[in-house]
């Protein structure tokens, strides 16, 4: 089965699942896209010699450029890691079902348009919540709503900052993210 993973940026969770990709019987990452030229992800993908390609908005949400790329490379799978752009439907009904994201919260909490990284360990801190944590879920037409797969969970503590609750999220991202995504693709979740 070949994956695509789509991201913004930094790319540490890619990076994470090209790793554990690497040597995989069944499972390969044939490519890696961004919406941003500049995205470090991009570096991170040809490092281990992982095509790229970029896109504009328009291109994503407008034409068939990106379908026509992914079926270049017989994608089965994608995985969006840190990709800050809704997925169009034409994109969603061609890969129904096949579409999953990760997202630093425990949905359906701290969900849906503007929150991401900060702006939801930031929401979730002045929520006075007890605990955070991740939640891997499939992607359809509408923000942070899909099907839950799996969550993780992690302790707050009075003290814990946005940027020290986003350590936490980090770990428990690069620890769950790459081994659902296996299991989902090997249909053994």
């Amino acid at each position: 089965m070949n994956i695509a993973i789509f991201a913004s940026g930094n790319g540490s969770n890619a990076e994470k699942i090209i790793e554990h990709f690497q040597n995989h019987s069944k499972i390969k990452i044939a490519l890696v896209l961004s919406n941003k030229k500049e995205a470090f992800v991009l570096q991170r993908a040809e490092k281990h010699n992982i095509p790229t390609f970029t896109f504009t908005l328009s291109e994503l949400n407008q034409t068939n450029n990106v379908i026509e790329k992914l079926n270049d490379y017989n994608i089965g799978f994608i995985v969006l890691a840190g990709f800050m752009v809704k997925i169009p439907d034409l994109l969603i009904k061609a890969y129904s079902g096949r579409i999953i994201n990760i997202h630093p919260a425990l949905l359906p909490k701290y969900g849906g348009k503007g929150m991401y990284g900060a702006h939801v360990h930031q929401a979730v801190i002045n929520a006075k919540e007890q605990e955070s944590g991740i939640t891997i879920h499939y992607v359809n037409e509408h923000y942070d709503e899909g099907q839950i797969i799996f969550q993780a969970k992690c302790k707050i503590s009075p003290s814990d900052t946005p940027e020290s609750l986003a350590q936490k999220i980090h770990e428990l991202e690069h620890t769950y993210y790459p081994q659902i995504t296996e299991k989902v693709i090997l249909k053994e979740i």
